[in-house]
């Protein structure tokens, strides 16, 4: 991520908070929807990414375009446009994220987001067939949508329902593994948090994974765990952090050990 789009997105996401309770799911809908014409228009999205453009220009654009939905949508679209990104990617990114953040922001608290990405990513992992359909570029965007929705039927919140849907009708050359894991990311960064993924052969327990949460967040602050079975590393964990790993897997140790006696 270019430094103008660090900044940008910071004015972006503090242009969020200030709407306050005014952003919501609904936001959240428009924002995605905005998104995605943005992404089927090669003009609008030079435009909209445009740093030289004329910013009432611009201003007056998203008015035309996008004037029909909310009024949050609409004032947070402006501010995307009015900003100045590293690249038109970044601004569809930027749309997605605070869609993403709205949702969470707007979320109630007994409505655990991350959580129910990561078991749904987990239910994707495990199901090789599953994995291809939604990640196929053959596939129709909206019949991966409805299957997402029938799938999450009952077992996920509207919110986690919203998301994942937006994941994969506009999955921007993203696995829908690598979505999830950037849409909670996004969630935990919203409410404060950060994501740790621990990596074990076999599911922790509650009490064991409880007591590595509380050691990583005495270093890196409020955690949340996400959990992912693996058994090719054969014993120990793996846990990564944003750009920290520690591995302590028992397959790293032994390929560690079998180049010490190649060397």
């Amino acid at each position: 991520m270019g430094s103008a789009t660090r900044e940008a997105l910071a004015r972006s996401v503090s242009a969020l908070a200030g709407l306050g309770a005014k952003a919501d799911l609904a936001t959240a809908e428009d924002l995605f929807a905005a998104g995605r014409v943005v992404a089927d228009s090669a003009q609008l999205r030079a435009v909209l990414s445009d740093p030289s453009a004329d910013q009432a220009g611009k201003a007056a654009l998203v008015q035309r375009v996008f004037g029909s939905l909310s009024a949050p949508a609409v004032e947070l679209l402006g501010v995307v446009a009015g900003e100045r990104w590293s690249g038109q990617d970044d601004v569809l990114a930027a749309i997605e994220e605070l869609g993403i953040r709205s949702i969470a922001a707007s979320a109630p608290r007994n409505v655990d987001i991350p959580a129910e990405l990561f078991a749904f990513g987990g239910a994707v992992t495990s199901d090789s067939q599953l994995e291809l359909a939604l990640r196929s570029k053959l596939a129709d965007p909206a019949a991966k949508a409805a299957l997402v929705e029938r799938l999450l039927a009952g077992k996920a919140s509207e919110q986690t329902v919203a998301i994942a849907r937006q994941l994969v009708l506009q999955p921007r050359g993203r696995s829908i593994r690598e979505a999830l894991r950037d849409a909670a990311r996004i969630v935990a960064a919203q409410y404060g948090q950060t994501i740790a993924t621990v990596v074990t052969a076999t599911p922790l327990p509650e009490a064991q994974a409880e007591r590595l949460r509380a050691s990583l967040a005495a270093k890196y602050g409020d955690l949340k765990l996400n959990q992912v079975v693996d058994p090719a590393i054969l014993g120990g964990l793996r846990v990564q952090i944003g750009d920290d790993v520690i591995d302590g897997s028992v397959s790293t140790r032994l390929t560690e050990l079998r180049l010490q006696l190649a060397g």
